[in-house]
């Protein structure tokens, strides 16, 4: 475990999967931190309890939301330290298929609203500060029905590189972990049972990811350890892919 007692940390899309372990973890090694979620106030409330952080609804597709949920975090928190964008949109579509609606809501949840608490971060961040945003396997391993979630994360990845330029010299870094096939509400409800008992045989580790498994990486990446670590693509996969 690392300690990031006075640390703090904001985090997108915490109530549940993959943004609640990184939320758990975060505070578990002592940062305070504030995670926003969309609907789920029940499941909100339940990890702020568990966890002393603060929940903050933000719907990652309104600036106005961003821009309240960016003061909460400098209000609340000791300093602004860690930025992790977790909060995403998984639309699925053909590309034959996909409307201008899907396509607008994608890239203002998956990447404008990342490069937003980026551009953030830029400005308020205490130096030695963490940047990391969740993206994907799929920008690396590309499937049908996914060119909207693969693409807004694509341009993730690409901010990330240009902060660790832009930031490096305030010892700022800033880093994409990109999950394999990670056992969440969200993948169960996405993928029939089936598909899913396939997967720990293609995987070198013979089983799905944990949010856990997920959260360690990203908490290793928020620590001093990982100084020397930037403008990385880390795949947190199990070995999904080699």
């Amino acid at each position: 475990m690392t300690s990031l007692s006075g640390k703090g940390a904001l985090v997108t899309g915490g109530s549940r999967g993959i943004g609640r372990a990184v939320v758990e973890r975060l505070a578990g090694d002592g940062a305070d931190v504030v995670f926003s979620y969309l609907q789920d106030s029940e499941a909100a409330e339940r990890v702020a309890k568990e966890t002393g952080a603060l929940a903050v609804r933000a719907d990652q597709g309104s600036r106005q939301d961003l821009d309240r949920l960016f003061a909460e975090a400098e209000a609340r928190l000791p300093g602004v330290d860690i930025l992790v964008n977790n909060a995403a949109e998984t639309l699925r579509g053909l590309i034959a298929d996909v409307t201008d609606e899907e396509y607008e809501r994608a890239f203002a949840v998956n990447t404008r609203a990342t490069f937003l608490a980026i551009q953030w971060a830029a400005r308020v961040m205490r130096d030695g500060g963490r940047i990391i945003n969740l993206s994907t396997l799929n920008t690396e391993l590309p499937a049908p029905a996914t060119a909207l979630y693969s693409a807004s994360k694509a341009a993730v990845e690409q901010f990330a590189k240009v902060a660790a330029r832009e930031l490096g010299g305030r010892g700022i870094t800033a880093n994409n972990v990109l999950p394999g096939t990670t056992d969440t509400d969200m993948l169960r409800a996405g993928n029939p049972p089936e598909a899913l008992e396939r997967v720990p045989g293609l995987t070198a580790l013979r089983r799905l990811g944990r949010p856990a498994d997920i959260a360690a990486v990203v908490a290793f990446l928020a620590g001093p350890d990982s100084q020397w670590i930037t403008g990385e693509s880390v795949r947190a996969t199990g070995g999904l892919l080699l």
